[in-house]
């Protein structure tokens, strides 16, 4: 979990840096500032965040607005370093760079671990024009003193790419990761009060993709950081990295942790929410920390699934140089309520007690239903003619993807006990001789484990998907998970109270592509089951039954997310 940082000592200093933040996210005349006795001070922003990282918070990032501008910023960060012992790993700032490198210095020795650089150009004249002042030499001094630092443990370029403005720079930002171990990060332009957003300004991240592989080829995606908002890239033998940030065309909410705490003591459990509740007002009327608790534990659970469509989003300037901003990732358990999150883990204390009641029965996703509104049916795989076509996927964006499918084998019980045992002498009578069981025994053994073959087989079956579905796009898995699960079932087949032997195969399939791979976890499970027939039917082919074939989750892509359970 995260926490974000901004707070501002007087409207003189405010109004001295709102000139050097973007248009986009700063309109040229300014905004009303937050009175400084509103703001929280650094007692209350302390307390909030030992109250966190108590809670499972790992990560605090400080940012703005400016948190440089933050009196006492260095007095902050120090008092946060004191956190570590509490379970509080990295303490992360994002900042404009304008008065950083004389800081930075103090700032890393006091605890900072992670910078975020703000530059949308390495024009100079460019820059002034962004920002309505000088300062790129500033910025490049900060980034340098960053990056000749041993203590930093990752140093970062945000950089909001705009059609017109300074699209025509990717490639020279891409040529900085080639000497430096720094990552780029290409932000899609957003809506923001006051910014004159305009879509055709934005320039999807898959396009800027397409352009830097013209250029650079042989790109290799890379493993992100858990629960990143950007997916990132390299060009080998480089030794940075660039990766995007697509807020806009590909919405990251299904692995969203964070949580922000505005320079006013107002939490936010999504930027583009517009709802917020004040722990300023309830610490200052006396509230303990069991109480905090209880209220970031209701503020949490009205978290949605995914934020509206962006081009519908308004969202307010931040109006401080301090905000609080938590990345929910610690000890806890899995939440299983479409409303509050999406197979992430949070802090127990985070998390209201009537949810938790409600866990058994509720369901890890909600269907969406945005990208269906035809309501005349068709099938994708038939053109206008009925005749078989691909579907064309050219003009989809590159996104995470991942599909779980099961299915179930029935099998008889010396079949079972041949899997679940270590083979023994004596086996379970079910009809057949014992001199039948023992050839049927011997076959089975000679061909090896039947789960680990029916594995493997499994594995090796989704990575064929399209060479034996006519249509299915090949896909890049990334990774490709099976299990195999002996179980003992009741059957709706079987006689009042009767069990069932069965192996459930359960197959995860992620990629990094322009579709989903149900089709893969589909495969991968079938293949599994079909493997496990194989490795037993010199004991039970007569008596084996494959069904219960489906996908139970789904994530990424335009049709959003869903889960179900295998018995539903």
């Amino acid at each position: 979990m995260q926490f974000a940082m901004y707070g501002v000592t007087s409207i003189k200093q405010m109004s001295y840096f709102n000139k050097s933040t973007g248009f986009y996210c700063m309109p040229e005349e300014g905004v009303q500032l937050t009175p400084n006795a509103k703001i929280l001070t650094d007692e209350e922003v302390i307390r909030l965040a030992t109250l966190f990282v108590r809670a499972g918070v790992t990560k605090i990032r400080l940012t703005g607005g400016e948190p440089t501008v933050r009196k006492g910023i260095l007095e902050i960060v120090r008092d946060l370093n004191s956190l570590r012992p509490l379970g509080l790993n990295s303490i992360a700032m994002t900042s404009n760079g304008l008065a950083l490198h004389r800081r930075l210095p103090q700032l890393i020795e006091n605890g900072l671990t992670h910078l975020n650089l703000s530059l949308d150009t390495l024009d100079p004249f460019k820059f002034e024009f962004i920002t309505k002042r000088r300062g790129h030499d500033a910025v490049m001094k900060a980034l340098n003193v960053a990056l000749a630092s041993s203590e930093l443990q990752s140093v970062k370029l945000n950089v909001v790419v705009v059609k017109g403005l300074n699209d025509s720079e990717v490639l020279d930002f891409v040529e900085m990761t080639r000497n430096d171990p720094v990552s780029v990060r290409f932000i899609e332009f957003m809506p923001f009060t006051g910014n004159k957003w305009d879509k055709a300004k934005m320039v999807p991240s898959s396009s800027l993709l397409g352009h830097i592989t013209a250029r650079y080829p042989d790109v290799i995606r890379i493993s992100d950081e858990i629960n990143d908002t950007a997916r990132s890239w390299k060009v080998p033998g480089y030794r940075g990295t660039f990766g995007f940030i697509s807020s806009m065309s590909d919405h990251f909410c299904s692995s969203c942790n964070r949580l922000r705490i505005t320079a006013d003591g107002q939490i936010k459990v999504c930027l583009f929410d517009a709802k917020e509740v004040s722990l300023r007002d309830e610490m200052r009327r006396g509230a303990g920390d069991s109480e905090l608790l209880r209220i970031i534990g209701q503020a949490v659970s009205g978290k949605a699934e995914k934020h509206v469509h962006m081009e519908d989003i308004d969202v307010p300037m931040l109006l401080s140089a301090l905000e609080l901003m938590f990345s929910i990732l610690g000890p806890g358990f899995p939440v299983r309520n479409a409303s509050i999150f999406t197979g992430r883990r949070i802090p127990s204390p985070f998390y209201p007690w009537h949810f938790r009641q409600r866990l058994p029965n509720a369901r890890l996703f909600t269907h969406s239903s945005a990208h269906n509104s035809d309501p005349k049916p068709r099938l994708s795989h038939l053109d206008e003619s009925g005749r078989a076509n691909m579907v064309d996927v050219s003009d989809k964006s590159i996104t995470k993807r991942s599909a779980t499918a099961q299915g179930r084998i029935y099998i008889t019980p010396v079949a079972y006990e041949l899997v679940t045992s270590t083979y023994p002498d004596k086996v379970s009578q079910s009809g057949q001789t014992e001199e039948v069981q023992a050839k049927g025994k011997a076959k089975a053994l000679r061909k090896g484990d039947a789960l680990t073959v029916a594995q493997l087989a499994a594995i090796m079956g989704s990575k064929k998907t399209s060479d034996l579905i006519p249509l299915c796009h090949p896909l890049p898995l990334t990774k490709v998970d099976v299990s195999l699960t002996p179980e003992i079932v009741q059957s709706s087949e079987s006689p009042a109270g009767a069990n069932r032997h069965s192996i459930l195969c359960t197959a995860t399939v992620t990629c990094e592509g322009k579709t989903g791979v149900e089709m893969e976890a589909l495969t991968a499970v079938s293949v599994g089951l079909l493997t496990v027939w194989d490795m037993l039917k010199a004991v039970a082919g007569k008596d084996m039954a494959i069904g219960d074939i489906l996908v139970t989750e789904k994530s990424g892509g335009r049709s959003g997310d869903f889960s179900r359970r295998l018995d539903d």
